[in-house]
């Protein structure tokens, strides 16, 4: 018997193998040049071996497999630099090609293979259940099956878009592979991507009895009567969905996620060939799309350098580690409502503090709402809610704080009033506790100044709706610790939340970048572009929504608060733009706060579909009504260029050190156009002196506010990038 690194081999006494996949030093098995060399080994045993009649194939870990190693993926790009196009095209096709063979020797055998799916088996490894001709899975709701390679700008190219679609036809996988759908066991059982859901206890003598059952097994692919599940490309029904499929993915991509083109390719036109054809038609785009910008930015920063910052790479080396047992939350508003949820969902004990018991109470109920919709839906028991909301403790007295280990803010956007609360509740704490504040502009070397503990003090910044948000901004004041610092960091890993690291500054990073998108839009209605052609170009972007339907979102008000404050802090060094008479009217003229009172740029009906206001027309009339191309081009530039012009200029003035967060967090914070990769991946993939030379031209036709910085220009003489000049340090 062959000893393997990877997998472990059983042979019983019916001849049934029984294949384990268990990396060794890895907490989930995924798809890596090692792994595969082994699988073709076993594959190679498991055809030519006549003792051996079938062979199961599960994990010995929590899950089944991650799918591709995406940072052994990035490596391999980084090696390839030196290579021609054609040289690495062809690497990445050959290598393809042996896929395809491993693949078709197994599914063609003539032996029985089956899929024991203990959990999670997503791309790459759902793609090896695919190459099995059953599929069992453990009946576990926290089990994920899908494909998301579409997710991080790739296509699944281990033949999946021509084994889905051949198993449950071009209608039902087309969302799936589009979307990066992935499915709980009894939702994959009803969509056809498995055969049976059964008890752990009994999953690998299912999978066993069944291969016993079918000694000569086949994919219904290659039975000679098969035909496609719903009608090839060319039957009526299947070119429906075909045509369909392509409106709507052009819909919601508007061209810039090449994977999504691809998948759509390889699925018509592979569907028109035998299998052994239509796998190859994938290989070749794969090694396409292997090449592309988009899919090296975002493989880089939606994979690779978020499971890097996932894992705290910034944390302070230093520092012990810590775990926040008790958590105290000052503010139960919807945001501190949120974080007090995430925090008990964590298994923390929350104090949760509000001026009236009223208040905190309505903050717990918020809790309460989200787990009841979780029972409703069978994602968690009557028992487990009641747990989490026991952990949550409404109250108005500060004296609860007593034993907490960090406390966070989540008071009004007001210095005296965070003042007042950071004092309060100081008072009850003790001398290793942290206090964070949850504030999206104010400076936190101001807000410390009310601490007597400011080396304790830091910003944690939270994004709302809490619960759904991914991501948490740290702000380092001037005088926050490391180990404040490094206990923030924990308590973010903790709530499976994704940190950044910035320093301190008006706005910090991602506040500060965002409010250029939004300023930018209402530039531009202040400009008298029509503000339908404003939302609609913005979304074309692939921002999560227009300028000003994201103004509305935020608050009219808040915006307006902001520039006040604004003003009043910055004197006669504030600059005025024809922004602000807009939002001084829409607040304090005509009360139109946005979404939260129902009147904003838009207008918010009772169950009906918002649209934007018609009394827009008269706060600023306008002038441009036609949008031709050109016009849409540069209107997507600047909004996107003033938006990563920013993000420079916080790289310039120290604010963020590390590309990783810049780009990681402009994507799950503000919803940057997450096919760049992030506004730094964008400027490297364009080129600094290509980009400044843009920002140049845009700050001479609308305003120095596209002024590149110093640094930029002197990455565009140097001919350098944002990833070689600054590469990724590994503490904050």
């Amino acid at each position: 018997m062959t000893a393997y690194n990877n997998f472990k081999v059983e042979i019983d006494a019916d001849g049934i193998a029984l294949v384990t996949w268990d990396m060794p030093d890895r907490t989930m098995n995924v798809i890596s040049e090692s792994s595969l060399g082994e699988l073709a080994q076993i594959i190679e045993q498991v055809v030519s071996d006549a003792g051996i009649k079938g062979v199961v194939l599960t994990s010995g870990k929590a899950a089944f497999c991650a799918g591709a190693d995406l940072k052994e993926i990035e490596e391999k790009e980084r090696a390839n630099r030196t290579k021609t196009p054609e040289e690495v095209t062809k690497l990445h096709y050959a290598r393809s090609a042996k896929i395809i063979a491993l693949g078709r020797k197994l599914e063609t055998s003539g032996k029985p293979a089956v899929a024991a799916i203990n959990g999670t088996a997503l791309g790459g490894g759902f793609e090896v259940t695919l190459l099995c001709h059953y599929r069992v899975v453990s009946d576990n709701p926290k089990t994920q099956i899908g494909l998301p390679e579409s997710k991080v700008g790739l296509l699944p190219g281990g033949g999946g878009t021509q084994r889905l679609p051949r198993l449950i036809g071009a209608a039902n996988s087309l969302p799936l592979l589009l979307q990066g759908t992935a499915l709980a066991p009894a939702a994959a059982l009803k969509a056809g991507l498995v055969h049976k859901v059964v008890p752990a206890a009994d999953l690998i003598a299912e999978a066993k009895s069944w291969a016993k059952a079918n000694p000569k097994a086949q994919q219904p692919w290659d039975k000679p009567d098969y035909k496609v599940p719903g009608g090839d490309p060319y039957s009526d029904e299947g070119n429906m969905s075909f045509i369909i499929a392509n409106a709507l993915t052009h819909k919601s991509t508007f061209g810039n996620f090449p994977a999504q083109e691809y998948i759509l390719s390889c699925v018509y036109e592979g569907l028109q060939l035998p299998i052994d054809r239509g796998l190859q038609v994938e290989a070749r785009y794969f090694a396409k799309i292997r090449q592309h910008p988009v899919a090296r930015n975002m493989v880089r920063s939606l994979f690779v350098s978020m499971q890097e910052l996932n894992k705290l790479a910034r944390r302070p080396k230093a520092a012990p580690p810590t775990k926040v047992k008790k958590l105290g939350v000052l503010g139960a508003g919807m945001m501190g409502a949120g974080i007090a949820h995430v925090s008990a969902m964590a298994g923390m004990q929350v104090v949760l503090i509000d001026v009236t018991a009223e208040a905190a109470e309505k903050g717990k109920g918020y809790s309460a709402g989200l787990l009841a919709r979780d029972v409703e839906k069978g994602r968690r028991t009557a028992e487990d809610r009641d747990k989490i909301l026991a952990r949550i403790t409404p109250t108005t007295d500060f004296a609860a704080l007593k034993g907490a280990d960090l406390v966070i803010e989540a008071v009004f956007e007001d210095r005296a009033v965070k003042a007042e609360t950071t004092r309060k509740a100081e008072a009850q704490l003790a001398e290793s506790a942290v206090f964070g504040s949850n504030t999206s502009t104010l400076p936190i070397t101001g807000l410390a100044e009310a601490s007597v503990r400011p080396e304790n003090f830091v910003g944690i910044h939270f994004f709302s709706p809490v619960d759904r948000m991914p991501l948490v901004e740290l702000i380092r004041g001037k005088k926050t610790s490391d180990a404040a610092l490094a206990k923030a960091m924990d308590y973010v890993k903790d709530i499976r939340k994704t940190p950044i690291v910035v320093n301190d500054s008006r706005g910090f990073y991602t506040s500060r970048c965002f409010a250029t998108y939004t300023q930018e839009g209402g530039l531009m209605l202040a400009e008298g572009i029509a503000p339908a052609i404003i939302d609609n170009v913005g979304r074309m972007t692939s921002m999560p929504r227009g300028p000003l339907e994201l103004l509305d979102d935020v608050g009219v008000d808040l915006a307006y608060k902001v520039g006040k404050q604004t003003r009043e802090d910055l004197g006669a060094a504030y600059k005025a733009t024809p922004l602000d008479p807009i939002l001084d009217k829409m607040v304090n003229g005509l009360g139109r706060y946005g979404r939260k009172n129902n009147k904003g740029f838009y207008e918010y009906p009772e169950g009906g579909k918002k649209r934007l206001w018609p009394g827009l027309a008269d706060l600023v009339a306008p002038t441009t009504k036609d949008a031709e191309p050109p016009f849409v081009a540069e209107l997507k530039t600047r909004m996107l260029y003033r938006q990563a012009v920013e993000a420079a200029r916080c790289m310039a003035e120290k604010v963020v050190t590390d590309p990783r967060d810049a780009d990681v967090g402009a994507i799950l914070g503000w919803g940057f156009a997450p096919w760049t990769g992030g506004p730094l991946s964008m400027i490297d993939t364009i080129g600094a002196k290509a980009f400044v030379e843009t920002c140049d031209r845009l700050a001479q036709a609308y305003g120095e506010r596209f002024t590149p910085p110093k640094l930029l220009r002197e990455m565009a003489e140097k001919g350098e990038t944002f990833y070689e000049r600054f590469a990724p340090s590994e503490a904050a």
